[in-house]
């Protein structure tokens, strides 16, 4: 038994135009993929109760809040103790200047993005916070040159 949920094509072009806009209204959400309203409703509804719809979300521009420097930093740690880990893990979660932060299989064992308002912010975050923890083995930054795709 699987819990996968089956989508047809009207089912995709509502998780694309909700992809797009989250703040569709319900008629012209129906107007878009050629439903009535009720019955595009319903379908909503359903994707939202499976999870393949997780929630809505304001997409916000960083330069807006001064943040227009993204760097993504790799980060291989010490520890081996999952104390250690933890430790690391709330620390790190905690800086507001960090925007993701992923765990990963292999090296680097951290993936952290980064979002600040220059360089100088860059180089205070690094030296002051990020590789003054005691875990901390490597960082290594990546500067983006182009952004190519971004989904939100």
């Amino acid at each position: 038994m699987s819990n996968k949920v089956t989508l047809d094509a009207v089912d995709r072009d509502i998780l694309f135009h909700l992809g797009q806009d989250g703040r569709l209204t319900n008629v012209e959400l129906a107007k878009r993929v050629g439903l009535t309203p009720p019955p595009c409703l319903r379908r909503v509804k359903r994707l939202e109760e499976a999870g393949v719809i997780a929630g809505y979300r304001a997409v916000i521009n960083p330069q807006a809040l001064g943040r227009g420097l993204e760097v993504l930093v790799n980060v291989e740690i010490y520890a081996q103790d999952r104390k250690s880990f933890q430790e690391f893990e709330d620390t790190v979660s905690a800086f507001e200047e960090v925007t993701e932060f992923r765990r990963m299989y292999g090296r680097p064992d951290y993936f952290i993005r980064v979002a600040v308002a220059d360089h100088a912010a860059y180089e205070a975050f690094i030296t002051d916070k990020l590789s003054s923890l005691p875990a901390v083995l490597r960082l290594e930054s990546h500067l983006t040159m182009k952004e190519i795709k971004t989904i939100p």
